[in-house]
Protein backbone atom coordinates (compact mmCIF):
# COMPACT_ATOMS: atom_id res chain seq x y z
CA UNK A 1 0.00 0.00 0.00
CA UNK A 2 2.26 2.74 -1.31
CA UNK A 3 -0.25 5.57 -1.37
CA UNK A 4 0.40 8.08 1.44
CA UNK A 5 -3.29 8.96 1.78
CA UNK A 6 -4.24 5.32 2.23
CA UNK A 7 -1.53 4.95 4.86
CA UNK A 8 -2.96 7.95 6.70
CA UNK A 9 -6.46 6.44 6.57
CA UNK A 10 -5.18 3.14 7.95
CA UNK A 11 -3.32 4.92 10.70
CA UNK A 12 -6.46 6.81 11.70
CA UNK A 13 -8.49 3.61 11.59
CA UNK A 14 -6.15 1.93 14.03
CA UNK A 15 -5.80 5.00 16.23
CA UNK A 16 -3.12 4.66 18.91
CA UNK A 17 -2.53 1.09 17.81
CA UNK A 18 -1.54 2.43 14.40
CA UNK A 19 1.84 3.69 15.56
CA UNK A 20 2.84 0.22 16.67
CA UNK A 21 1.54 -1.21 13.43
CA UNK A 22 3.66 1.14 11.36
CA UNK A 23 6.73 0.59 13.52
CA UNK A 24 6.40 -3.17 13.47
CA UNK A 25 5.62 -3.42 9.77
CA UNK A 26 2.31 -5.17 10.44
CA UNK A 27 0.12 -2.59 8.74
CA UNK A 28 0.61 -4.07 5.29
CA UNK A 29 -0.26 -7.56 6.46
CA UNK A 30 -3.34 -6.19 8.19
CA UNK A 31 -4.64 -5.03 4.81
CA UNK A 32 -4.31 -8.36 3.00
CA UNK A 33 -8.03 -9.09 3.33
CA UNK A 34 -10.46 -7.46 0.93
CA UNK A 35 -11.75 -5.11 3.61
CA UNK A 36 -10.32 -4.34 7.06
CA UNK A 37 -12.35 -6.00 9.80
CA UNK A 38 -13.16 -3.94 12.87
CA UNK A 39 -13.94 -5.38 16.30
CA UNK A 40 -16.04 -3.00 18.34
CA UNK A 41 -14.62 -2.53 21.80
CA UNK A 42 -16.83 -3.16 24.81
CA UNK A 43 -18.92 -0.14 25.65
CA UNK A 44 -21.63 0.46 28.17
CA UNK A 45 -24.81 1.09 26.22
CA UNK A 46 -27.94 1.95 28.16
CA UNK A 47 -31.12 3.06 26.43
CA UNK A 48 -29.14 5.62 24.47
CA UNK A 49 -30.78 8.61 22.83
CA UNK A 50 -34.57 8.35 22.56
CA UNK A 51 -34.48 5.07 24.47
CA UNK A 52 -37.66 5.63 26.49
CA UNK A 53 -40.32 7.19 24.30
CA UNK A 54 -42.77 7.74 27.15
CA UNK A 55 -40.36 10.11 28.93
CA UNK A 56 -39.24 12.22 25.98
CA UNK A 57 -41.89 14.87 26.24
CA UNK A 58 -43.00 17.26 23.49
CA UNK A 59 -40.72 18.88 20.95
CA UNK A 60 -39.48 22.30 22.03
CA UNK A 61 -39.13 25.53 20.05
CA UNK A 62 -36.56 25.41 17.22
CA UNK A 63 -32.94 25.82 18.29
CA UNK A 64 -30.39 28.00 16.49
CA UNK A 65 -30.18 25.36 13.72
CA UNK A 66 -33.93 25.32 13.12
CA UNK A 67 -34.35 21.92 14.80
CA UNK A 68 -37.10 21.08 17.27
CA UNK A 69 -36.00 18.55 19.90
CA UNK A 70 -37.28 17.25 23.25
CA UNK A 71 -36.15 19.16 26.33
CA UNK A 72 -32.54 18.38 27.23
CA UNK A 73 -31.40 17.70 23.66
CA UNK A 74 -29.23 19.84 21.40
CA UNK A 75 -28.04 19.86 17.79
CA UNK A 76 -24.97 21.09 15.96
CA UNK A 77 -24.17 21.31 12.26
CA UNK A 78 -21.10 19.23 11.48
CA UNK A 79 -21.03 19.55 7.67
CA UNK A 80 -22.47 21.76 4.95
CA UNK A 81 -22.61 20.71 1.32
CA UNK A 82 -20.07 22.53 -0.81
CA UNK A 83 -17.80 23.29 2.15
CA UNK A 84 -14.89 21.52 3.82
CA UNK A 85 -16.02 19.99 7.13
CA UNK A 86 -12.39 19.84 8.26
CA UNK A 87 -10.23 22.85 7.27
CA UNK A 88 -7.04 20.86 6.59
CA UNK A 89 -8.86 18.15 4.63
CA UNK A 90 -9.20 18.37 0.86
CA UNK A 91 -12.67 16.84 0.89
CA UNK A 92 -15.62 19.12 0.22
CA UNK A 93 -18.83 17.72 1.74
CA UNK A 94 -20.94 16.27 -1.03
CA UNK A 95 -24.25 17.51 -2.35
CA UNK A 96 -27.53 15.70 -1.63
CA UNK A 97 -26.49 13.68 1.45
CA UNK A 98 -28.71 10.63 1.86
CA UNK A 99 -28.42 7.24 3.60
CA UNK A 100 -25.75 6.82 6.27
CA UNK A 101 -24.27 4.65 9.02
CA UNK A 102 -21.50 4.72 11.64
CA UNK A 103 -18.50 2.46 12.17
CA UNK A 104 -16.33 2.13 15.26
CA UNK A 105 -12.56 2.55 15.19
CA UNK A 106 -10.09 0.79 17.44
CA UNK A 107 -9.18 4.03 19.22
CA UNK A 108 -12.74 4.56 20.48
CA UNK A 109 -13.61 6.99 17.69
CA UNK A 110 -15.91 6.34 14.76
CA UNK A 111 -16.77 7.18 11.17
CA UNK A 112 -20.09 8.42 9.81
CA UNK A 113 -20.57 7.62 6.12
CA UNK A 114 -23.10 9.43 3.92
CA UNK A 115 -24.31 8.74 0.40
CA UNK A 116 -24.49 11.44 -2.25
CA UNK A 117 -27.67 11.18 -4.32
CA UNK A 118 -26.33 13.03 -7.34
CA UNK A 119 -26.96 12.08 -11.00
CA UNK A 120 -24.76 11.26 -13.99
CA UNK A 121 -21.77 9.71 -12.25
CA UNK A 122 -21.39 12.63 -9.82
CA UNK A 123 -22.58 10.70 -6.75
CA UNK A 124 -20.69 8.52 -4.29
CA UNK A 125 -20.09 8.29 -0.55
CA UNK A 126 -18.35 10.67 1.84
CA UNK A 127 -17.06 9.99 5.35
CA UNK A 128 -16.58 12.00 8.54
CA UNK A 129 -14.00 10.70 11.04
CA UNK A 130 -14.44 11.44 14.77
CA UNK A 131 -11.97 10.80 17.58
CA UNK A 132 -12.90 9.18 20.89
CA UNK A 133 -14.02 12.57 22.28
CA UNK A 134 -16.42 13.08 19.40
CA UNK A 135 -14.28 15.75 17.71
CA UNK A 136 -14.43 15.83 13.92
CA UNK A 137 -10.87 15.21 12.72
CA UNK A 138 -11.05 14.16 9.06
CA UNK A 139 -13.31 13.99 6.00
CA UNK A 140 -12.78 12.03 2.78
CA UNK A 141 -14.43 10.12 -0.06
CA UNK A 142 -14.86 6.32 -0.02
CA UNK A 143 -16.75 6.03 -3.35
CA UNK A 144 -16.97 8.33 -6.36
CA UNK A 145 -18.19 8.46 -9.97
CA UNK A 146 -21.44 6.60 -9.26
CA UNK A 147 -25.04 7.70 -9.77
CA UNK A 148 -27.89 8.51 -7.39
CA UNK A 149 -26.47 6.80 -4.31
CA UNK A 150 -29.60 6.81 -2.21
CA UNK A 151 -29.61 4.58 0.86
CA UNK A 152 -27.70 1.38 1.64
CA UNK A 153 -26.81 -0.75 4.61
CA UNK A 154 -24.12 -1.53 7.16
CA UNK A 155 -22.61 -5.02 7.30
CA UNK A 156 -21.54 -6.93 10.44
CA UNK A 157 -17.99 -7.05 9.03
CA UNK A 158 -17.89 -3.25 9.06
CA UNK A 159 -18.39 -2.23 5.44
CA UNK A 160 -20.99 0.03 3.87
CA UNK A 161 -23.22 -1.17 1.03
CA UNK A 162 -24.13 1.88 -1.05
CA UNK A 163 -27.13 1.53 -3.38
CA UNK A 164 -27.64 3.29 -6.71
CA UNK A 165 -31.22 4.40 -7.34
CA UNK A 166 -31.70 4.08 -11.09
CA UNK A 167 -32.79 1.41 -13.58
CA UNK A 168 -29.27 0.01 -14.00
CA UNK A 169 -28.29 0.66 -10.41
CA UNK A 170 -25.92 -1.59 -8.51
CA UNK A 171 -24.67 -2.05 -4.95
CA UNK A 172 -21.11 -1.04 -4.05
CA UNK A 173 -19.28 -2.36 -1.00
CA UNK A 174 -17.21 0.41 0.58
CA UNK A 175 -14.55 0.58 3.28
CA UNK A 176 -15.64 3.34 5.69
CA UNK A 177 -12.00 4.03 6.61
CA UNK A 178 -11.04 4.63 2.99
CA UNK A 179 -8.21 2.11 2.91
CA UNK A 180 -9.61 -0.28 0.32
CA UNK A 181 -11.21 0.66 -2.98
CA UNK A 182 -14.99 0.20 -3.24
CA UNK A 183 -16.20 -2.82 -5.20
CA UNK A 184 -19.37 -3.32 -7.27
CA UNK A 185 -21.47 -6.35 -6.29
CA UNK A 186 -23.54 -7.23 -9.40
CA UNK A 187 -24.75 -10.49 -7.82
CA UNK A 188 -27.00 -8.33 -5.60
CA UNK A 189 -28.99 -7.41 -8.68
CA UNK A 190 -29.26 -4.60 -11.19
CA UNK A 191 -32.34 -2.49 -10.52
CA UNK A 192 -33.57 0.73 -8.92
CA UNK A 193 -31.94 0.02 -5.58
CA UNK A 194 -32.91 1.84 -2.41
CA UNK A 195 -31.52 0.11 0.68
CA UNK A 196 -30.18 -3.18 2.03
CA UNK A 197 -30.28 -4.91 5.43
CA UNK A 198 -28.17 -7.82 6.61
CA UNK A 199 -29.51 -10.81 8.55
CA UNK A 200 -26.36 -11.96 10.40
CA UNK A 201 -27.93 -15.15 11.74
CA UNK A 202 -29.01 -16.73 8.44
CA UNK A 203 -26.42 -14.82 6.41
CA UNK A 204 -28.95 -13.31 4.03
CA UNK A 205 -29.37 -9.81 2.63
CA UNK A 206 -32.71 -8.06 2.04
CA UNK A 207 -33.08 -5.27 -0.52
CA UNK A 208 -35.78 -2.73 -1.35
CA UNK A 209 -36.62 -1.28 -4.76
CA UNK A 210 -37.82 2.29 -5.29
CA UNK A 211 -40.50 1.74 -7.93
CA UNK A 212 -44.30 2.08 -7.70
CA UNK A 213 -44.42 -1.63 -8.57
CA UNK A 214 -41.14 -2.51 -6.88
CA UNK A 215 -40.22 -5.73 -5.14
CA UNK A 216 -38.62 -6.97 -1.96
CA UNK A 217 -35.54 -9.11 -2.62
CA UNK A 218 -33.44 -11.60 -0.68
CA UNK A 219 -29.85 -12.51 -1.51
CA UNK A 220 -28.38 -15.82 -0.35
CA UNK A 221 -24.61 -15.80 -0.88
CA UNK A 222 -22.91 -18.94 -2.14
CA UNK A 223 -20.03 -18.59 0.31
CA UNK A 224 -20.12 -17.51 3.95
CA UNK A 225 -19.99 -13.83 4.84
CA UNK A 226 -18.27 -11.56 3.94
CA UNK A 227 -18.16 -12.90 0.36
CA UNK A 228 -20.96 -11.27 -1.66
CA UNK A 229 -19.56 -12.02 -5.10
CA UNK A 230 -21.82 -14.98 -5.86
CA UNK A 231 -25.20 -16.13 -4.71
CA UNK A 232 -28.89 -16.46 -5.45
CA UNK A 233 -31.13 -13.40 -5.73
CA UNK A 234 -34.76 -14.08 -4.87
CA UNK A 235 -37.97 -12.06 -4.92
CA UNK A 236 -40.73 -12.12 -2.31
CA UNK A 237 -44.12 -13.66 -3.04
CA UNK A 238 -46.78 -12.69 -0.51
CA UNK A 239 -49.70 -14.97 0.24
CA UNK A 240 -52.78 -13.45 1.88
CA UNK A 241 -54.94 -15.91 3.81
CA UNK A 242 -57.83 -14.10 5.48
CA UNK A 243 -55.69 -11.07 6.14
CA UNK A 244 -52.70 -13.02 7.40
CA UNK A 245 -49.67 -12.43 5.20
CA UNK A 246 -46.94 -14.99 4.66
CA UNK A 247 -43.88 -14.80 2.42
CA UNK A 248 -42.20 -17.28 0.12
CA UNK A 249 -39.26 -16.70 -2.19
CA UNK A 250 -38.55 -17.45 -5.86
CA UNK A 251 -35.22 -17.16 -7.64
CA UNK A 252 -34.43 -14.37 -10.10
CA UNK A 253 -32.78 -16.08 -13.06
CA UNK A 254 -31.19 -12.96 -14.57
CA UNK A 255 -30.11 -10.71 -11.65
CA UNK A 256 -28.04 -8.47 -13.95
CA UNK A 257 -31.18 -7.68 -15.97
CA UNK A 258 -29.43 -8.43 -19.24
CA UNK A 259 -32.65 -9.58 -20.93
CA UNK A 260 -35.50 -8.42 -18.69
CA UNK A 261 -35.96 -5.97 -15.84
CA UNK A 262 -35.31 -7.67 -12.53
CA UNK A 263 -38.71 -6.93 -11.00
CA UNK A 264 -40.60 -8.39 -13.97
CA UNK A 265 -38.95 -11.80 -14.16
CA UNK A 266 -41.28 -13.51 -11.67
CA UNK A 267 -44.96 -12.99 -12.46
CA UNK A 268 -46.11 -13.80 -8.93
CA UNK A 269 -43.75 -11.32 -7.27
CA UNK A 270 -45.36 -9.14 -4.61
CA UNK A 271 -45.52 -5.44 -5.46
CA UNK A 272 -44.57 -2.77 -2.94
CA UNK A 273 -45.34 0.86 -3.64
CA UNK A 274 -41.97 2.58 -3.55
CA UNK A 275 -39.61 0.60 -1.32
CA UNK A 276 -37.43 2.83 0.86
CA UNK A 277 -35.37 2.27 4.03
CA UNK A 278 -34.78 -1.18 5.49
CA UNK A 279 -33.18 -2.43 8.71
CA UNK A 280 -32.66 -5.69 10.62
CA UNK A 281 -33.28 -6.09 14.35
CA UNK A 282 -33.63 -9.19 16.48
CA UNK A 283 -34.95 -11.52 13.77
CA UNK A 284 -37.17 -8.96 12.04
CA UNK A 285 -36.71 -6.98 8.84
CA UNK A 286 -38.35 -3.54 8.93
CA UNK A 287 -38.88 -1.60 5.70
CA UNK A 288 -40.89 1.36 4.44
CA UNK A 289 -42.95 2.04 1.31
CA UNK A 290 -43.43 5.70 0.46
CA UNK A 291 -46.27 5.32 -2.05
CA UNK A 292 -48.73 4.20 0.62
CA UNK A 293 -46.87 5.49 3.71
CA UNK A 294 -46.49 2.13 5.39
CA UNK A 295 -43.87 0.58 7.64
CA UNK A 296 -43.65 -3.21 7.32
CA UNK A 297 -42.23 -5.93 9.55
CA UNK A 298 -41.10 -9.26 8.09
CA UNK A 299 -40.51 -11.90 10.76
CA UNK A 300 -37.81 -14.14 9.40
CA UNK A 301 -38.32 -17.28 11.50
CA UNK A 302 -41.99 -17.81 10.60
CA UNK A 303 -41.93 -15.82 7.32
CA UNK A 304 -44.89 -13.71 8.42
CA UNK A 305 -45.43 -10.16 7.22
CA UNK A 306 -47.41 -7.44 8.96
CA UNK A 307 -47.90 -3.68 8.76
CA UNK A 308 -46.38 -1.88 11.73
CA UNK A 309 -47.67 1.52 10.64
CA UNK A 310 -50.16 2.70 8.00
CA UNK A 311 -50.92 6.40 7.71
CA UNK A 312 -54.41 5.59 6.42
CA UNK A 313 -55.43 3.64 9.53
CA UNK A 314 -53.15 4.89 12.32
CA UNK A 315 -54.91 6.64 15.23
CA UNK A 316 -51.92 9.01 15.31
CA UNK A 317 -51.08 9.57 11.61
CA UNK A 318 -48.21 11.97 12.26
CA UNK A 319 -45.76 10.14 10.00
CA UNK A 320 -45.83 10.63 6.22
CA UNK A 321 -43.25 10.53 3.46
CA UNK A 322 -41.65 7.47 5.05
CA UNK A 323 -38.02 7.00 4.01
CA UNK A 324 -34.75 6.00 5.75
CA UNK A 325 -34.95 3.87 8.88
CA UNK A 326 -32.68 2.96 11.79
CA UNK A 327 -33.24 1.10 15.07
CA UNK A 328 -32.77 2.33 18.64
CA UNK A 329 -31.00 0.07 21.18
CA UNK A 330 -34.42 -0.67 22.71
CA UNK A 331 -35.80 -1.85 19.37
CA UNK A 332 -37.93 1.12 18.34
CA UNK A 333 -37.95 1.94 14.63
CA UNK A 334 -36.90 5.48 13.70
CA UNK A 335 -38.33 6.63 10.37
CA UNK A 336 -37.12 9.77 8.57
CA UNK A 337 -39.56 11.78 6.49
CA UNK A 338 -39.07 12.73 2.86
CA UNK A 339 -41.37 15.71 3.00
CA UNK A 340 -44.20 15.45 5.51
CA UNK A 341 -43.29 17.63 8.48
CA UNK A 342 -39.55 16.91 8.13
CA UNK A 343 -39.66 14.82 11.26
CA UNK A 344 -37.84 11.79 12.58
CA UNK A 345 -40.54 9.60 14.12
CA UNK A 346 -40.16 6.64 16.49
CA UNK A 347 -42.45 3.60 16.18
CA UNK A 348 -42.64 0.95 18.89
CA UNK A 349 -44.09 -2.54 18.76
CA UNK A 350 -46.60 -1.42 21.40
CA UNK A 351 -48.05 1.11 18.98
CA UNK A 352 -46.45 4.35 20.14
CA UNK A 353 -45.85 6.92 17.38
CA UNK A 354 -43.59 9.68 18.72
CA UNK A 355 -41.82 12.49 16.81
CA UNK A 356 -38.28 12.83 18.22
CA UNK A 357 -37.08 15.77 16.12
CA UNK A 358 -38.30 18.15 13.44
CA UNK A 359 -36.62 20.60 11.06
CA UNK A 360 -38.42 23.90 10.54
CA UNK A 361 -38.39 25.90 7.30
CA UNK A 362 -36.90 23.09 5.20
CA UNK A 363 -40.10 21.65 3.75
CA UNK A 364 -38.63 21.22 0.25
CA UNK A 365 -35.84 19.02 1.57
CA UNK A 366 -35.61 15.40 2.78
CA UNK A 367 -34.56 14.19 6.22
CA UNK A 368 -31.96 11.51 5.52
CA UNK A 369 -29.23 9.27 6.89
CA UNK A 370 -30.27 8.71 10.54
CA UNK A 371 -27.58 6.72 12.37
CA UNK A 372 -26.42 6.46 15.98
CA UNK A 373 -22.77 6.56 16.97
CA UNK A 374 -21.47 3.17 18.21
CA UNK A 375 -22.35 4.10 21.80
CA UNK A 376 -25.87 5.35 20.98
CA UNK A 377 -25.06 8.71 22.60
CA UNK A 378 -25.21 10.76 19.42
CA UNK A 379 -27.45 10.69 16.38
CA UNK A 380 -26.45 11.86 12.90
CA UNK A 381 -28.97 13.00 10.32
CA UNK A 382 -28.94 15.19 7.21
CA UNK A 383 -31.23 17.65 5.50
CA UNK A 384 -30.61 16.80 1.89
CA UNK A 385 -31.15 20.23 0.34
CA UNK A 386 -31.66 22.51 3.33
CA UNK A 387 -33.87 25.54 2.88
CA UNK A 388 -34.53 25.03 -0.84
CA UNK A 389 -35.02 22.16 -3.27
CA UNK A 390 -31.46 22.42 -4.58
CA UNK A 391 -29.24 22.91 -1.55
CA UNK A 392 -27.04 23.49 0.21
CA UNK A 393 -27.76 20.64 2.60
CA UNK A 394 -26.68 20.13 6.19
CA UNK A 395 -25.52 17.20 8.29
CA UNK A 396 -26.32 17.39 12.00
CA UNK A 397 -25.30 15.75 15.24
CA UNK A 398 -27.91 15.43 18.01
CA UNK A 399 -26.89 14.81 21.60
CA UNK A 400 -28.33 14.98 25.11
CA UNK A 401 -27.20 17.60 27.63
CA UNK A 402 -29.31 16.61 30.68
Amino acid sequence: MGDVTQQRREFMRLGVKGLAAFAGGSLLSNCNSTFPRQQASAAKIDDGLFGNLSTLGPLQAPDENGMMLPAGYRSRIIARTGQRPVPDSEYVWHMAPDGGATFQADDGGWVYVSNSEMPNNTGGVGALRFNSRGDLVDAYSILSDTTDNCAGGKTPWQTWLSCEEHDRGMVFECDPFGVKKAQAKPALGVFNHEAVAVDPINQHLYLTEDEPDGCLYRFRPTNPFPDLNEGILEVAIVNDVKGHLSVSWQQIIDPTAAFSSTRNQVAAAARFDGGEGIAYHNGTIYFTTKGDNRVWAYHIANQKLNILYDVATSPTPVLSGVDNVTITPTGDVLVAEDGGNMQLVALSESGEVVPVLQLVGQDESELTGPAFDPYYRRLYVSSQSGYSDSGPGFTYEIYRVT
